[in-house]
């Protein structure tokens, strides 16, 4: 085998790994931090357990930014995995990656502020205890609505990189239709949240079930396998 090839499937395991990184602290964010944490339709209740543990609530956020520096190598991967097959469209693809990480970043931000509000500090005085722990509360939902606005992006870097890997030859096409079935969902679910919260909140956690099997079997693929030797090696190199 030549040195491109095993260096394009050591690549892709390592980028395999941060992918997996990500939806660990994606994991942990959502179930062990804020799942536990925010209390549905209950400001009090959730300023509560921030205040209880604002550790445990900065590592959430620190985990969530994690996952954005984590995307960037990802990001890089499959610029390169794919380019190959339509460079433009990888490219495309690139720069979905770059906007939704971008949204996803700044959209954490407002993690912070339930800690500024449940902090104990004078220039607090100005408002009663229920007035922030509903700003608080407001916050949350900000983060919450951001981070879907930023999958929608994603939607579209899964649309897009699905065709190119059923292109390829040198990945698995099912595993790039089953990537544009993950997109389509993320899409459906982002564009419900902003247009109808109630259809959002009757089709979540179900209409990102088949992202989560999706994205999980995408990045085992590429720690176990990779790409397909000599499909690689015939599109980089075409004779």
């Amino acid at each position: 085998m030549d040195t491109s090839v095993r260096s394009i499937k050591k690549f892709a395991r390592i980028g395999g790994v941060f992918y997996l990184m990500i939806i660990i602290a994606g994991i942990f964010g959502e179930l062990f931090v804020r799942g536990k944490m925010v209390v549905h339709d209950d400001p009090f209740a959730t300023a509560t357990n921030i205040m209880a543990s604002p550790f445990l609530w900065r590592i959430g956020i620190a985990g969530d930014l994690l996952q954005h520096i984590f995307d960037l190598p990802v990001m890089l991967l499959f610029y390169v995995l794919l380019k190959p097959v339509n460079k433009n469209l990888a490219l495309l693809a690139l720069l979905f990656t770059m906007v939704q990480t971008a949204v996803l970043v700044a959209t954490t931000l407002n993690l912070f502020t339930p800690l500024f509000l449940t902090e104990n500090s004078n220039y607090l005085k100005a408002f009663d205890s229920h007035q922030l722990q509903v700003l608080s509360y407001i916050y949350i939902r900000a983060d919450a609505n951001g981070f879907g606005i930023g999958l929608l992006f994603f939607g579209f870097v899964l649309i897009t990189n699905g065709y190119l890997v059923r292109r390829s030859d040198y990945m698995p096409k099912l595993l790039g239709l089953l990537m544009q079935i993950a997109g389509i969902c993320y899409l459906v679910n982002s564009f419900a949240l902003i247009l109808d919260p109630r259809i959002a909140n009757r089709l979540f956690p179900f209409i990102l079930f088949p992202a989560f099997i999706t994205e999980l079997s995408l990045c085992f693929w590429l720690i176990g396998k990779g790409v397909y030797s000599e499909e690689w090696e015939s599109k980089v190199n075409p004779s």
